[in-house]
C-alpha cells in the first residue's frame, strides 16, 4: 500500500432506477464538496458502475472533471452487429465508461462464462481503451477443500495470458471469494483472504517497468473491516457491493480509504 493509491469502488448491480442513480450521484458529489474535497479524498481514487441503461445519465451529472471514474459492469467479447440484448466494448465506453468489470461469479455461474470468455473480454476491453477489472474467486466447497489458491491461481493466469507486460498496469484484479459476497455472504476474517491476495499480486508481477495490476479485496466489505482489509499489504483497494449502495455509506468508505492512504504515506 505504500505510496499507492487507494482504490475504492462499488457495482450497483441490478438496482437504481434513472431517478435513484441521479439521488446516489447528487449526494455523493454534495458530499465530497461539503468536505472540501471537490476532486476526491487525497490518495484515493473513486469508481462506480451503474447498470447500463443509468450509465450514460451518471457520465452527464458527473461531468469530465469528476474524480469518479466511471464504468460499466459487463460488456460483449465480440465485435458489433449480432448481439441480441449484448452491448460491446466501443459502446459502453462510448457511454462513459473507463473500465469495465468481467468475470464476477454471478456471470460465470448464470450465464456460462469460463476463464476462456474471460480472457476474450480481458483482450477486448484493451483495444477498447478500457481498463479491465477482473473478478477472480473461489466458492465455498473449493475453500473447504484447501484448494483456493490453485483455483483463483488458475483464473488469474487465465485472465491475464492475452495482455502484453506494458499493459500490466492497466488490469484491475479483484478478488472476490464467493463465500463471501452477497446478501448472505459469510464475512471473513483478514487471515482467511491475505494468501489468496499475496498469490494474486504475486501472479500479476512481470509487467514491464515493474507495472502489475492493481488488487482489490471485495466480500462482505463494510466500514466494520474496511480499514483492515486496506492495511494488507497486497490490497490497492476494495471493490464493494451493498454497503457502498447508500451514497452515505460510500463517503464513509472513502473517507476509511483517506485515512489508510494518509497513514501509509512516507
Amino acid at each position: 500500500m505504500r505510496g499507492r493509491t487507494v482504490w475504492v469502488g462499488t457495482s450497483w448491480k441490478m438496482t437504481k432506477t434513472l431517478g435513484e442513480a441521479r439521488a446516489w450521484v447528487d449526494t455523493v458529489v454534495t458530499g465530497l464538496t461539503a468536505s472540501a474535497r471537490a476532486a476526491a479524498p487525497a490518495g484515493v481514487q473513486p469508481f462506480v458502475l451503474p447498470a447500463h441503461t443509468a450509465l450514460a445519465s451518471v457520465r452527464d451529472l458527473l461531468g469530465p472533471a469528476s474524480p469518479l471514474l466511471l464504468g460499466a459492469q459487463n460488456a460483449h467479447q465480440g465485435p458489433e452487429g449480432a448481439g441480441t440484448g449484448e452491448v460491446s466494448m466501443r459502446m459502453v465506453a462510448d457511454a462513459g465508461a473507463e473500465l469495465v468489470e468481467l468475470g464476477h461469479s454471478e456471470r460465470r455461474a448464470s450465464f456460462g462464462e469460463t476463464d476462456a470468455t474471460v480472457a476474450l473480454k480481458v483482450r477486448a476491453a484493451l483495444d477498447a481503451g478500457l481498463r479491465p477489472l477482473v473478478c477472480v474467486g473461489e466458492p465455498g466447497p473449493v475453500r473447504d477443500a484447501g484448494e483456493e489458491i490453485g483455483f483463483v491461481a488458475a483464473q488469474v493466469a487465465a485472465a491475464l495470458a492475452p495482455v502484453r507486460p506494458e499493459e500490466r498496469g492497466r488490469v484491475l484484479l479483484a478478488y472476490e471469494p464467493v463465500w463471501a459476497i452477497g446478501e448472505h455472504g459469510r464475512r471473513p476474517e483478514t487471515a482467511e483472504v491475505a494468501p489468496v491476495l499475496a498469490e494474486v499480486a504475486r501472479l500479476g508481477g512481470g509487467g514491464s517497468d515493474g507495472e502489475r495490476p492493481l488488487v482489490l479485496y471485495g466480500g462482505s466489505v463494510d466500514q466494520g473491516n474496511a480499514a483492515a482489509l486496506l492495511e494488507d499489504p497486497s490490497t490497492d483497494g476494495l471493490f464493494v457491493g451493498r454497503a457502498a449502495w447508500e451514497p452515505e455509506g460510500f463517503l464513509g468508505l472513502l473517507a476509511i480509504a483517506a485515512s489508510v492512504a494518509s497513514a501509509a504515506r512516507p
